[in-house]
Formats: C-alpha cells, sequence, structure tokens
C-alpha cells in the first residue's frame, strides 16, 4: 500500500491497518501470544527491534503515542500551547521516552494492554475529527512531525 498523502487515506490506512492487527491477533495461540521475539538474526539497528520483546510491547507502544496525541489535543482545546512530546523530550530525543514507556509497563500483562488499546480506539475517531481544527488548510497529519508552522496555537 502506497504511503497516505491526504488525511483522509491516512485515516483510511488506520483503520484498516489497525484491523488487520486485531486480525492478526484474534488468529493467534495462546503460546504465539506469549512467545518473545527474536530479532538476534536481524541486522536491523532501529531501537524497538531490541527494546520490544512481545506483543505486549508493541501494544503499549502505539497506546502510549496515543495517549501523548489525545492529550495533546485536549491541552489545545482548552488554549494550551503545548509541544506534542512532554518535557525534556524532542523530535531527536523521543527514543529515550519510548525506553520510559518500556520500562513503565514490564508489569502489564498483555491482557491489560490488549484492554487499554481496544478502550482507546473508542475515542480515537472523535479524536481524528478534532484534530483538523488545529492545522490550517486542513493539511495533511504528518506535517504536523515535519513542519511545525501548520499548527494553530
Amino acid at each position: 500500500m502506497p504511503r497516505p498523502t491526504t488525511k483522509s487515506d491516512l485515516l483510511f490506512a488506520a483503520k484498516q491497518n489497525y484491523e488487520k492487527l486485531n486480525l492478526l491477533i484474534s488468529k493467534m495461540t495462546e503460546k504465539e501470544l506469549q512467545t518473545e521475539f527474536d530479532f538476534s538474526e536481524d541486522k536491523k539497528k532501529e531501537a524497538h527491534w531490541q527494546r520490544d520483546k512481545n506483543l505486549r510491547d508493541v501494544l503499549i507502544h502505539l497506546y502510549e503515542w496515543q495517549q501523548l496525541l489525545l492529550n495533546w489535543i485536549h491541552a489545545n482545546q482548552k488554549g494550551e500551547s503545548r509541544a506534542f512530546l512532554p518535557v525534556p523530550y524532542n523530535w531527536k530525543s523521543y527514543g529515550a521516552l519510548n525506553v520510559e514507556f518500556w520500562k513503565k509497563h514490564q508489569k502489564t500483562s498483555l491482557e491489560e494492554a490488549t484492554e487499554m488499546l481496544r478502550l482507546f480506539t473508542v475515542i480515537i475517531e472523535p479524536a481524528a475529527n478534532i484534530s483538523k481544527c488545529f492545522i490550517k488548510n486542513n493539511a495533511f497529519c504528518i506535517s504536523i512531525l515535519s513542519n511545525k508552522s501548520n499548527l494553530i496555537f
């Protein structure tokens, strides 16, 4: 699937990929759900290949980033001008934030992580609709990450 270039394409792709993730998870056996990931033979360098050890870690990562989005939207709705990432993190240091999320949830069960993510998706569609209020000319959401000048505060 090509990379989305419009907001509607992004929302469609997000929904479609979330449904694919849920379908994949629903077809996994209990043993597969609990199996640790092994990327030792892969030569990938990104931090998540070493950090995320199981399905819970992946689901928590998604959940925590969705929480960042929701908190940012709520703050802006209240007129609070704030960065998307919490202090002291920025776009060069957000890897450390991901590690903090990982540490925070080491005692979270897979069942809890699944439920946290499921409950969040009940509110993500309204959040996606609200987000258009913060972007000039209904611009594509990815521009938030690459060009902060599109934000309206």
